[in-house]
């Protein structure tokens, strides 16, 4: 590929981002402070109650813990994020959530917080490339919250494949296949 063909693609890839970051937002306007309050009570350090999660369709809260609990369990929230098959490249039915994932990231709660963001693949294909594909997935999701304004600073990514399965009787089933983001402690 030429150089003039590489800057080619970037320039169409960044303009299709940019057009599925706006289009995912119109069009869950009217939900998205709800949605992005219950990430922000998700990952808040001091939350203590679980959380209802019905009718957010693409969050799973996952709670780790009690208040009785070492209060140094790390709060996540596992989100179901469409990517294209047998790649990292994000899907844009997925702009929506993540942009959402995104404004619950720079809120004022969770300003000062540094987050994990982890990819799983399910059980499908070699745990090497599971791997390798989950670590990019995971670095996908990061370089989109960059890019929409959450400071490169306070992500980290990480690709786990399939060794943490939410559903290991059923090793091939979709919702093995998620990002996990998880609040760190400084």
């Amino acid at each position: 590929m030429s150089k003039i063909e590489a800057s080619g693609f970037r320039l169409i890839a960044s303009l299709m981002f940019t057009c599925s970051l706006l289009v995912g937002t119109m069009g869950h306007a009217q939900h998205s402070p709800v949605e992005t309050q219950k990430i922000i009570d998700a990952l808040k350090p001091d939350l203590t109650l679980p959380l209802k999660t019905r009718g957010l369709r693409n969050l799973h809260v996952e709670q780790t813990g009690e208040a009785s609990e070492k209060p140094s369990t790390p709060k996540f929230v596992s989100l179901t994020v469409g990517f294209k098959f047998d790649s990292a490249q994000i899907t844009p039915e997925s702009a929506s959530t993540l942009a959402t994932l995104a404004q619950a990231l720079k809120s004022e709660e969770l300003a000062t917080l540094e987050f994990m963001v982890e990819g799983h693949t399910d059980g499908k294909g070699a745990p090497d490339y599971n791997l390798k594909l989950s670590q990019l997935r995971a670095l996908a999701v990061k370089n989109y919250l960059i890019q929409a304004g959450v400071q490169s600073t306070r992500l980290q990514s990480q690709g786990k494949g399939d060794t943490e399965l939410v559903n290991p009787n059923d090793r091939f089933a979709s919702e093995n296949r998620r990002v996990k983001v998880i609040a760190l402690s400084r």
